[in-house]
């Protein structure tokens, strides 16, 4: 083990290869802490039919349902794990740990999905319900779309049948496994 430095300026490049090589064989709790903020939305229910937990569990397996590939599954899955830290910004901090994992398309999926989903509410609010249309031809429109008005929108029922959360942990651990970009 080669000694650490006191401060980044007197860094080797010894010290950064032990610190790389400890930092990719750790990468496993990244999955692991998802898991267990998955696990932490079972206490959320803001006034919903579900808990916020249930909620990502519907929304996962109708996109699995519905023949969807593992990295919008995953991001279905943890797509309102930002509701933990902050409901009105929790799509971008969703999208944000989601970002060095999946594609482009994905990650705008659910960094916009609040906008696609206010169709369904804003004008109870008396706000503009149709934010949406400030995407249009966007690449990833029709993705984003589909998530909110087939998976997301509809998964606030306690009759439905969901995967439960030892379903999707292998396509967290896969997914999580390592970043695809910074």
């Amino acid at each position: 083990m080669v000694e650490s430095f006191p401060s980044m300026d007197v860094s080797t490049r010894d010290q950064w290869m032990e610190i790389v090589t400890e930092t990719m064989s750790a990468q496993p709790r990244v999955a692991d802490q998802l898991i267990n903020m998955l696990r932490g939305l079972a206490g959320i229910v803001d006034g919903f039919s579900v808990d916020q937990q249930e909620h990502a569990l519907q929304t996962a397996t109708r996109a699995e349902q519905a023949g969807a590939d593992e990295e919008v599954i995953v991001a279905s899955l943890l797509h309102d794990v930002g509701k933990l830290i902050s409901v009105p910004n929790h799509p971008k901090i969703a999208a944000e740990i989601l970002r060095p994992y999946v594609r482009h398309d994905v990650y705008c999926m659910v960094a916009h999905h609040q906008d696609f989903q206010w169709r369904y509410y804003y004008e109870h609010i008396g706000l503009d319900p149709d934010l949406r249309s400030n995407h249009v031809g966007e690449p990833w429109y029709e993705l984003a779309e589909q998530f909110a008005d087939h998976w997301d929108q509809k998964s606030f029922d306690p009759n439905f049948t969901s995967y439960n959360l030892a379903h999707f942990e292998p396509m967290v651990r896969r997914i999580f496994a390592a970043a695809r970009s910074i």
